[in-house]
C-alpha cells in the first residue's frame, strides 16, 4: 500500500496548502498531486487494498468541489454560487489525541477516534483490528492490524508500538486522493496525506495530520471533513 501510495518527491512544494473558502470549493495551492483511487475488496469480501485509477496533471493551484454538485467532478465549476451551497464549517478544532479511545494490547496499542470514521471499512477483515490489538502478541494478528490501521485515510484509526512507544504511520508525500469504492457505488471523501495544512475560511489552522479525510459530498455536519455522509447520500 505505501510503495502504492508515494508521489514522486520532486513534485512537492513546501508551500502546499489546502484552504477552506467561504462556501465555496476547496482552494489547493503548492504543486499537490492529485490523483484518484478506488478501494479493493479481497475474495472474502472485507475491504483490503487500494488501487490507483487515474493521475491528474500536476498544476500550481486548483480548486475542488465541496458542494458535491460539481459537473467537473473533482474539480469545481461554480455550482455552489448557483445553488446556495452552505458550507459553515462546524469548528470542531478538539486536538485528534484528546477525543480517542485507547484499546492496549500485548503489542500494540490502538488509539481510536470515532468521531472521525469516514466508514472505508478497512478495520473490519480477520476480526476486526480491535480484536486484533488484543491478540497483537501473536505475529499475524500484529501485521494485520498494522495494515488495517494504515489503511484508514481519516487517521481514526492510530497504532502505536508498545515496546519502542512511537505511532507506526504510512509514509506520504503531501498528496489529495478522491476515494472511490466501485463495490458498494460509493463516491467518498478527499484523502489529505502526508501533513497538508488545511486552513478553515476564518483564516485558522486545524491541526496537522498525516492523514485526514474531508468531505467532497457536501452532506458532512462535521464540514471540512467527513463524517460519513456520502453513504447515506448514496443509498
Amino acid at each position: 500500500m505505501t510503495e502504492q501510495s508515494k508521489i514522486p518527491s520532486e513534485a512537492q512544494d513546501s508551500s502546499a496548502k489546502i484552504t477552506v473558502s467561504r462556501d465555496g470549493p476547496y482552494i489547493v495551492t503548492g504543486k499537490v498531486p492529485l490523483s484518484t483511487s478506488e478501494i479493493c475488496n479481497d475474495d472474502q469480501g472485507y475491504c483490503r487494498t487500494w488501487r490507483e485509477t487515474k493521475r491528474y496533471p500536476l498544476q500550481e493551484k486548483y480548486a475542488l468541489c465541496r458542494c458535491g454538485q460539481s459537473k467537473n467532478k473533482p474539480f469545481c465549476d461554480g455550482t455552489h454560487a448557483k445553488i446556495n451551497f452552505d458550507g459553515t464549517e462546524a469548528e470542531d478544532r478538539q486536538p485528534i489525541d484528546e477525543a480517542a479511545g485507547v484499546i492496549r494490547g500485548p503489542a500494540l496499542t490502538l488509539a481510536d477516534n470515532e468521531h472521525l470514521c469516514v466508514h472505508a471499512r478497512f478495520c473490519m477483515r480477520a476480526g476486526g483490528i480491535w480484536n486484533l490489538v488484543e491478540q497483537s502478541d501473536d505475529p499475524d494478528a500484529r501485521k494485520t492490524a498494522i495494515e488495517e490501521a494504515c489503511n484508514c485515510p481519516s487517521g481514526r484509526l492510530v497504532i502505536t508500538d508498545n515496546e519502542s512507544g512511537k505511532a507506526i504511520e504510512p509514509e506520504f508525500e503531501k498528496s489529495i486522493v478522491v476515494i472511490e469504492y466501485p463495490a458498494k457505488d460509493e463516491h467518498g471523501p478527499l484523502w489529505v496525506r502526508g501533513g497538508i495544512p488545511i486552513q478553515s475560511a476564518d483564516g485558522r489552522p486545524y491541526e496537522i495530520r498525516n492523514r485526514v479525510a474531508i468531505c467532497r459530498c457536501g452532506r458532512s455536519e462535521n464540514k471540512p471533513f467527513c463524517e460519513g455522509s456520502h453513504i447515506e447520500r448514496e443509498k
